[in-house]
């Protein structure tokens, strides 16, 4: 009778243990009592490291017996599309840019257009961006090919599984030049200096099959007909007068996108105030970072630069490190002169001397109320007014506001701050004074969370850790609203809101997914052949 195995099993593997095949194959059958030639065919379904407990070791998640099917990588090719396309898709991040590859899974064409640059050309901004400070309000770190994400890591962890299908969404990117690793990873990360190829090899297979792309292309206005009984999208008006029509508007702009919000509610589009977080970037010596999470095993040649999270709650709000990029470097995100955000980011290596990460508190819309915010655009004016005093408190050029982690727990000012990867340069100052300048109390939960979190990694909250602010651009602070089902916009027939932008994403995985919903029902309103 033919031995039953169970369809998956967990193993471990020490620092030093091999994991090729034949090994895991071996440990497999240790694991089962039985010899590794009677094994079925394995295979490796995911693979992270556990530090628990004080002790370092890779976990794999094996499948046995059956090796999944996945099909071709990356599923579904595109078709050829005939123009003139019936759909605008504006902005190129995660969520258009996929969008408008489920559209041409469909043989729906669309017309991607793109305020900034291609994700190549982006780099000379960036460079003005970090070297001289400055802004330009079309190209930067936030808008252009690829969206926020290109250029802030590329990491691929989301939650967001009953969204869609998450796996598709990893296939396209190896399919597309990102490393295969990211099938197995437990926590999928790309790099910054990948991405750019990776998103340079979608849009260039859309072109190949007819899917237009334009950039330089900055929507000013929603054209809409008045006609038909009901207010319906006709078309969109650019920076340079030029009127495009179409059926259907995709608005899949990113979460810093603020003048196309203002644009929603000139043309009668509502909007909704929504939660969000606000904070800084908190920065160690990545040594450090190794050291606490690793223990005596830091520094093994087969372990990468650390990461960690943390989350509680202090006084009925949460604060939590968010896009903590381990090995990495803060970088300017403004999107506007006189202005300044800071952002992570890090490379495929992650081999960068520092360790980064959002340090933030949620930001309720009592807050916002208790602040004197009100109205859909709320967390805009806060987080506008917080961006402007980090500008001040820094000193312009971009350099920004930063305090040792000691001082600010001591409720002071730095004198000197700690070397940093934040190329601009950083302010000795008050950072707790910054992010409390629009009348929350964001310091104190910092605080408080600050001395709980180094009880849990001791060292956390060392002589050698730096504040850096201000983190403001965690998520949309406004929701456009939309049908539940259909998800078209519920006061513009024929306009669609999309991704982070919209108020429906929080990531590069999550963006992707919601545009990729959003495609499949444009698709079916325009009777588009089922795929």
């Amino acid at each position: 009778m033919a031995r039953r195995f169970p369809e998956e099993i967990e193993v471990e593997l020490g620092l030093d243990e091999p994991d090729d095949h034949d090994a895991l194959r071996a440990r497999v059958a240790a694991r089962l009592d039985i010899a590794p030639g009677d094994l079925p065919l394995l295979e490796l379904l995911k693979r992270s490291i556990d530090a628990r407990g004080g002790r370092v070791r890779f976990r794999l998640l094996v499948g046995i017996g059956t090796v999944t099917d996945h099909g071709e990588l990356g599923g579904d090719r595109p078709r050829h599309v005939s123009l003139p396309a019936r759909v605008i898709v504006v902005g190129d991040g995660p969520a258009g840019l996929f969008c408008a590859y489920q559209l041409a899974r469909h043989g729906v064409a669309a017309t991607v257009l793109d305020r900034g640059k291609r994700v190549i050309p982006r780099r000379v901004d960036l460079r003005g961006l970090n070297q001289r400070g400055a802004v330009d309000e079309d190209s930067n770190y936030c808008f252009g090919e690829g969206g926020a994400g290109t250029y802030s890591d590329g990491k691929l962890y989301t939650r967001a599984h009953k969204r869609g299908n998450v796996r598709d969404v990893i296939e396209l990117l190896a399919l597309h030049g990102a490393p295969e690793a990211i099938l197995t990873d437990a926590r999928p990360h790309i790099g910054s200096n990948r991405l750019p190829k990776v998103i340079t090899a979608m849009r260039e297979r859309l072109e190949a099959v007819g899917v237009e792309f334009r950039f330089g292309a900055r929507v000013v206005e929603l054209l809409v007909d008045e006609r038909r009984g009901r207010r319906h999208i006709a078309g969109v008006r650019l920076a340079d007068g030029t009127e495009l029509a179409a059926e259907i508007v995709v608005l899949a702009t990113g979460h810093s996108a603020r003048d196309v919000l203002i644009m929603l509610e000139r043309a009668g589009v509502r909007l909704e105030a929504k939660p969000f977080a606000l904070g800084v970037r908190i920065e160690h010596p990545q040594p450090l970072i190794n050291a606490i999470q690793y223990g005596r095993d830091a520094g093994h040649a087969r372990l990468p630069n650390a990461p960690y999270r943390v989350a509680t709650t202090v006084e009925d709000r949460g604060v939590f490190s968010f896009c903590m990029c381990p090995g990495g470097w803060i970088v300017p995100a403004s999107t506007e002169p006189g202005a300044l955000v800071v952002n992570g980011m890090s490379l495929a290596k992650r081999n960068s001397p520092y360790a980064n990460s959002g340090f933030v508190v949620a930001v309720e819309l009592a807050d916002l109320e208790a602040a004197g915010y009100r109205g859909p655009l709320a967390g805009i004016e806060l987080q506008a007014a917080i961006e402007r005093a980090a500008f001040v408190a820094g000193g312009g050029s971009l350099r920004a506001p930063a305090t040792r982690v000691t001082d600010f727990l001591a409720r002071r000012a730095s004198s000197t701050v700690p070397s940093t990867s934040y190329i601009p340069g950083l302010t000795a100052t008050d950072v707790g004074a910054v992010v409390d300048a629009a009348g929350l109390r964001i310091a104190e939960r910092l605080r408080v969370a600050l001395r709980r979190f180094d009880r849990q990694l001791r060292g956390y909250a060392s002589e050698e850790a730096v504040l850096v602010g201000v983190e403001s651009r965690t998520s949309s602070p406004v929701r456009v609203p939309r049908d539940p089902s259909s998800v078209e916009s519920q006061d513009l027939a024929g306009l669609y809101p999309a991704g982070e932008g919209a108020g429906f994403a929080g990531g590069i995985v999550s963006a992707a997914l919601d545009g990729m919903r959003v495609a499949d029902a444009v698709a079916a309103r325009l009777g588009a052949r089922p795929r």
